[in-house]
């Protein structure tokens, strides 16, 4: 799971580049053509652009050591600036394709002449093949650490939230691009700039759908999710595994951070340990699960007695 910091932040240096080139190509692309397909997927790019930049920052404050105020260190500015990106993308992506593919096919008829097809289809595939450089490095990046999780099972369980989000973002930019060359297309051989606004506002639904359901995973990161069952089985099964456990009554887990997991369990221990003892085994069974599960870097043991 740590390493799925260090394989996000490859993907975030390409994309970010990826991005800002197709941005400035699409932005030379509007002024020439005054397509509004082109301005809304311009806009996109400079949004994904800045997305990037806030994931990097995310995660260059999230390394800060903990204070008095911040026990628990800083882990989880990582997904709270992932949930600013979902904003961004919502706002500045989907909302401002909306409005202008409204606004396109309020006056189409007034502007039949003004797309210069040849200079969008050239800028277009040229952004095509730059965002299929940065759709491949991060499948590269999150193959590296999605293991036997189907995509689907990977964007939602991830905890580490840089992948998931370029991956999205990507294939939403990929989808976009597809879905502006096919309205062009369809507007130059048809002769109706209409399908350029149409083209917009399908933009616009895509870049929508895609920063509701990113949003709705960051809350749930924001507001505490617990381990994946595999590292809470691997948890459990350290503190049972020890001489002086009789039972682990309960043991709860919450991630704090994308590779900070805090423990805090109730366990029976042996009646007949000592003071002494009793300290001695709970650091063992400590470092017995910091063994078995790194992430798990705040735990809090309870000792109890049968109730029955």
């Amino acid at each position: 799971m740590a390493a799925g910091g260090e394989h996000g932040t490859k993907a975030i240096v390409a994309a970010f580049f990826a991005n800002l080139g197709i941005a400035i190509a699409k932005f030379v692309g509007f002024i020439v053509t005054g397509s509004t397909s082109m301005l809304a997927e311009s806009v996109h790019s400079v949004a994904d652009t800045g997305n990037q930049a806030l994931l990097l920052l995310g995660g260059r404050r999230a390394r800060r050591e903990p204070t008095p105020l911040h026990p628990f260190g800083f882990g989880r500015e990582r997904y709270f600036w992932s949930f600013v990106v979902a904003l961004v993308l919502f706002s500045l992506g989907s909302l401002f394709a909306i409005y202008e593919g409204v606004h396109k096919l309020e006056v189409a008829d007034d502007h039949s002449e003004e797309i210069s097809y040849l200079v969008n289809y050239v800028i277009l595939s040229v952004a095509i093949l730059l965002e299929a450089f940065s759709l491949r490095t991060a499948v590269v990046e999150s193959n590296k650490v999605r293991g036997s999780q189907s995509w689907s099972q990977f964007v939602r369980r991830a905890k580490s939230p840089e992948l998931p989000v370029v991956l999205l973002e990507d294939i939403g930019a990929m989808a976009g691009l597809v879905i502006a060359l096919s309205a062009l297309i369809t507007a130059d051989v048809t002769g109706d700039v209409m399908w350029d606004g149409i083209g917009t506002l399908a933009i616009g639904g895509l870049l929508g759908i895609i920063a509701i359901f990113l949003a709705i995973e960051m809350k749930g990161l924001l507001i505490g999710e617990a381990a994946d069952e595999d590292v809470q089985r691997a948890i459990t099964g350290a503190m049972s595994a020890d001489e002086g456990v009789k039972r682990v009554i309960y043991s709860h887990t919450q991630h704090i951070g994308p590779e900070e997991v805090l423990v805090a369990a109730k366990v029976e221990f042996s009646s007949s340990l000592s003071g002494r003892e009793l300290a001695d085994t709970i650091d063992r069974i400590e470092a017995s699960v910091r063994q078995a599960a790194p992430v798990a870097t705040a735990i809090f043991l309870e000792p109890d007695i049968s109730r029955d």
